[in-house]
């Protein structure tokens, strides 16, 4: 639009410019026609004067003397401009201003033969235009001269020097022409031309207006604004020409620098308007780039928002989303679908013993073989942690995903090099199907849940379906895992104790605190049955704290009440033992209750000292220094090497009640049971037995090793106030 503009503009002006100047010229031209007419006009008249006054003079005397006379009284026009001759009727000069013409012959114009009182015009003839008038026969002198003629020669430059080259231009054009439209004299620029053919007749004819108004015309390859005016009462017209080409220089020039102007403007515009697209470009390609990084940001933001940062697999929400979807489509198109729960057995152990960076590196691994290990259609996702959840598509049998389930755990069973080991981890899978073990996304992980869960516990590396009974069991633990929270805080557990006896003499030589929990709804349970849960939620360490304390405490409270000081035997669980804070919980214990530390007995495995038997003589040393007895669990079961335990501070030994069982059976078993517990007993420690049963084992005991022991044949774990008032 602004070239337009510029260039429409500059169109405009040029036109304005070049009417202005042609009107210009045409005014030019009128105004030179006015001041030549005039002139030219003039001049003729004063020569016709001349004529007709020497025309008159002669008739009415001599010639030869009419121009002496004239001459004398001077009424001639200047001789170095206008030549005057009389002519006898036979051409010959009868007198003259020119003395060099007398007696010489003239012919005067064909027009003077024809008209007897005709203002005739010659052609140009040396230079010079002849005029000339007849004299009359019937006014002849009384000296009887005859008729003749009277001529007026008049140099051509006279009619066309009034005007010099500025004024009319090179091509410019004064022109007296006859009316037989013989160029009488032209004057173009310097040169002067005559005899030329110059058909005035047809211009005039092609021009309405031909005699105020100027009009254009192409003669001898000149285009003129050109000007005709006829000289009344004279056989002559004046033409009147300016060059088109001259007069419209300025214009053409005024053109030329408007056009260059609107060419530079035109330039100067395209480049800023290519500045300012580049501009434009470059900002459009900025905001293009800009929002092509939104776009990307949302992408990543998306993706990491529905994507695990270390494996890159679906996350819960992006899960809970293909799952939502896929329980819709199932009931649509009435489709099956599975959840596979997986979760990493030993992954913790490999964490904490090669670094957060080998776990890091096993996850990333696991979740490459678990999506090689599935169908393309399937879908792969990390819940966090070591657990992964397969979503398999259109499988509604337990043939259809058990191959799936086992090429799973065969992959997850290959060595994994990390930190440069190799190691190996198996996997544990629950499995629940849309729509027979849930109808919902939280029913069908919850159920997939369980059966993982029942998969650990059955040993782990194995696959687990989803049943109404597993439900239950699961029901029971939820139950469970709900009041431990609480069961503390609301004193809902208990302990029992178990009396040691000794066979010889016949008296109680200790106790052994049994924990119980006394569930609201499930009764008195073992903890067997719990605290592999309080373990998992992380209750083991205050409840073990619980009963050391108040095993002691109950310890305290007998010899109160006047009851022989007794040893108190408490169980030590693994996760108790190697805690950084075992042995100032036995401290604080003793400390808060006041009891002496000789009379407590603390029961370890035999396994536990086979994890690290360093720390395990370390602690040992320490426990010993507080005057606190050791007592080693289920002896004769495990595998430790017998200058380990002879290295130990060990003080009692407790045979495993499965040798005990032994030594009512056969022969054999009674002499595997007696070597066991004389091995014990040659090591100088004390020797006990558990879980005596039978009146049979009780025998055996007393006629052959007189060990003390407890067991359910001489009395069961008792409440406290059971357990005072057999002993009163």
């Amino acid at each position: 639009m602004m070239l337009l503009v510029i260039w429409g503009s500059t169109y405009f002006l040029v036109n304005k410019e070049r009417m202005s100047i042609e009107r210009q010229a045409e005014l030019s031209v009128g105004e030179i026609t006015d001041t030549y007419e005039a002139r030219v006009v003039r001049a003729l008249r004063e020569i016709d004067t001349t004529l007709k006054l020497v025309r008159f003079t002669a008739n009415s005397s001599n010639h030869s003397s009419v121009l002496s006379v004239l001459n004398e009284q001077r009424l001639l026009p200047p001789a170095l401009l206008f030549t005057i001759s009389i002519v006898d009727s036979q051409g010959m000069v009868v007198e003259t201003t020119d003395p060099g013409l007398l007696g010489q012959r003239l012919t005067p114009p064909a027009q003077a033969m024809l008209d007897d009182d005709y203002l005739a015009v010659g052609e140009k003839d040396a230079n010079q235009i002849t005029f000339t008038r007849p004299l009359r026969p019937e006014q002849e002198s009384a000296q009887g001269g005859g008729s003749g003629w009277v001529i007026i020669a008049i140099d051509a430059n006279y009619f066309v020097s009034s005007y010099e080259v500025r004024s009319l231009g090179q091509q410019g054009m004064l022109a007296l022409v006859g009316a037989d439209g013989i160029v009488r004299v032209r004057r173009s620029g310097d040169v002067i031309h005559s005899g030329e053919l110059m058909d005035i007749g047809a211009w005039k004819s092609s021009t309405l207006d031909a005699v105020s108004a100027p009009f254009m015309t192409h003669w001898q390859g000149v285009e003129r604004y050109t000007l005709v005016r006829e000289l009344y009462d004279f056989p002559l017209s004046i033409v009147v020409g300016l060059s088109a080409q001259e007069q419209l220089a300025a214009a053409h020039q005024l053109a030329r620098n408007y056009w260059q102007r609107a060419g530079w403007t035109s330039g100067l515009l395209l480049i800023i308007l290519a500045i300012l697209g580049r501009l434009s470009w470059q900002l459009q390609w900025a905001r293009r780039r800009v929002m092509e990084e939104r776009v990307s940001h949302a992408q990543q933001v998306e993706h990491l928002a529905f994507h695990d940062t270390l494996t890159d697999l679906p996350n819960r929400a992006f899960l809970s989303h293909l799952i939502t979807q896929a329980v819709k489509l199932g009931g649509r198109h009435s489709e099956s679908f599975a959840l596979l729960f997986l979760d990493l057995d030993r992954f913790k152990l490999i964490n904490d013993t090669l670094g957060h960076d080998a776990g890091d590196h096993l996850l990333q691994e696991a979740a490459s073989r678990l999506t090689t290990s599935v169908r393309e259609s399937d879908v792969v996702a990390r819940l966090g942690g070591d657990e992964f959840v397969i979503l398999l598509s259109k499988v509604s049998r337990r043939d259809q995903i058990e191959p799936i389930a086992q090429k799973i755990l065969s992959a997850i069973r290959e060595p994994f090099m990390l930190a440069g080991q190799e190691c190996h981890v198996s996997v544990s899978i629950g499995v629940s199907l849309y729509p027979f073990d849930g109808l919902d996304e939280q029913t069908l992980m919850k159920s997939a849940d369980m059966a993982m869960y029942q998969a650990k516990l059955l040993g782990k590396n194995t696959v687990q379906f989803y049943t109404d009974e597993l439900s239950a069991e699961m029901d029971v633990r939820l139950t469970l895992e709900s009041g431990l929270h609480r069961a503390l805080v609301s004193h809902e557990f208990r302990l029992f104790f178990q009396s040691k006896h000794d066979v010889e003499v016949g008296s109680t030589l200790g106790m052994e605190a049994l924990l119980r929990w006394q569930h609201p709804t499930l009764g008195l349970l073992e903890p067997a049955q719990f605290m592999p849960l309080a373990e998992e939620s992380g209750l083991a360490m205050p409840i073990a704290q619980w009963v050391l304390e108040n095993a002691c405490r109950q310890n305290m409270l007998w010899q109160q009440e006047g009851f022989p000081a007794l040893t108190m035997a408490v169980k030590i669980s693994a996760r108790q033992f190697y805690d950084n804070s075992f042995v100032e919980s036995i401290k604080e214990a003793l400390a808060t209750t006041g009891m002496d530390p000789w009379l407590l007995e603390l029961e370890m495995t035999e396994s536990m000292l086979l994890q690290d038997v360093q720390r395990t003589a370390s602690l040992f040393a320490e426990i010993k220094k507080l005057g606190v007895k050791i007592v080693i669990d289920d002896f004769g079961t495990g595998y430790s090497s017998l200058s380990d335990l002879n290295a130990l501070p060990v003080d009692t030994l407790k045979v495993s009640s499965s040798l005990v069982k032994r030594l009512s059976g056969t022969r054999r078993d009674q002499q595997l049971s007696s070597s066991v517990i004389e091995l014990g007993k040659r090591l100088g420690m004390q020797v006990f037995a558990k879980g005596v049963a039978s009146h049979e084992q009780s025998h055996f005991i007393g006629s052959h090793s007189s060990l003390p022991f407890h067991g359910f044949y001489s009395n069961r774990p008792l409440s406290a106030e059971e357990s005072c008032q057999r002993e009163k």
